[in-house]
């Protein structure tokens, strides 16, 4: 249930690094208030900072103005910890409830893919779409599933989590040879997941693999388009192996449109050729793009919560 979207809400988004402040007098439209570094060791040193963020900039506001936090990690329905390896002093810890107390106001939390995704759902790329799917291709993968204008909350905080699971392939057809590629330990614990090798990093592992050379993924995209032979192939291996298990997604939930943030989204080019990949071997036929770069690549998170503040 959505409450006014005029209602004004402030928002932060939350890094390991950096906390980003802002306040939405409007559902989409954010203006950023204030940049703070996170205290992610020290979860009363975490409440402090957005007290003193509160304090600043409360004036004019009621004191039970709504809060809504974009945070790094998996947010879980079930308990409302944070699971946050970036910013460990939220362990233990039940973030909306506990803030909502201390806090004196309602306080709304959800992870910054999920933040996207309800972003792009509602007034961005997939506005007024029934689902909407937000893929971050990063430093590493992930996502988030909006159906209807509401965000899906998973098990655990887990949907739309593409990245992971062991479901690389081993084996790539390459200039008409066939190239095995290694199924690589991943920091969720298991192996072969995604994200090792599907994000602005992984691209960089892959590029290695094949050709035994470190170059950074913005390097391996320049040659890619200036149609250098190794980041051709390198760039035609990543299509491969993001593209098969971007399509499994769609065929699974029926996705209107699939929408990516993160650093790649900012290579229309490589996102158009995604695209065509996809579209290539998705069961329903797309004759419009499918997979588009997001309008909210940079401030996903502060839009998304701009959102999310308004919901019930």
């Amino acid at each position: 249930m959505m409450v006014n979207t005029g209602t004004v809400v402030f928002c932060a988004d939350i890094g390991g690094s950096f906390i980003k402040f802002g306040l939405s007098r409007q559902q989409g439209e954010v203006t950023e208030l204030a940049r703070v570094a996170t205290p992610a060791q020290s979860w009363d040193e975490f409440v402090l900072a957005l007290q003193a963020l509160l304090t600043e900039h409360g004036d004019g506001h009621p004191e039970d103005t709504p809060l809504a936090i974009s945070t790094a990690g998996l947010v879980s329905p079930q308990s409302g910890e944070v699971m946050a390896t970036n910013i460990p002093g939220f362990a233990g810890h039940n973030l909306a409830a506990e803030l909502s107390q201390v806090l004196k106001r309602r306080v709304s939390v959800a992870n910054d893919a999920d933040c996207f995704a309800l972003a792009e759902a509602h007034v961005g790329e997939g506005m007024g779409l029934p689902i909407v799917v937000g893929v971050i291709l990063g430093t590493g993968v992930g996502g988030g599933i909006v159906f209807n204008g509401q965000l899906v909350r998973g098990h655990g905080g887990v949907a739309g989590e593409w990245g992971h699971g062991a479901i690389t392939r081993t084996e790539l057809v390459l200039d008409n040879n066939l190239v095995r590629i290694p199924r690589l330990p991943c920091g969720c614990g298991q192996t072969g997941c995604l994200d090792m090798l599907g994000g602005a990093r992984g691209m960089e592992r892959l590029h290695h693999e094949l050709h035994q050379q470190s170059l950074t993924s913005q390097q391996i995209i320049s040659g890619w388009q200036d149609e250098d032979a190794q980041s051709v192939l390198t760039i035609e291996a990543w299509l491969q192996l993001v593209g098969e298990p971007l399509t499994l997604l769609v065929n699974i939930i029926g996705a209107t449109k699939v929408v990516v943030g993160g650093g790649l989204a900012t290579v229309p080019r490589l996102i158009a050729a995604l695209d065509e990949r996809v579209r290539q071997s998705t069961l329903h036929s797309y004759p419009q793009p499918l997979v588009v770069p997001g309008k909210f690549v940079s401030q996903g998170g502060l839009v998304g919560a701009s959102v999310l503040g308004r919901q019930r």
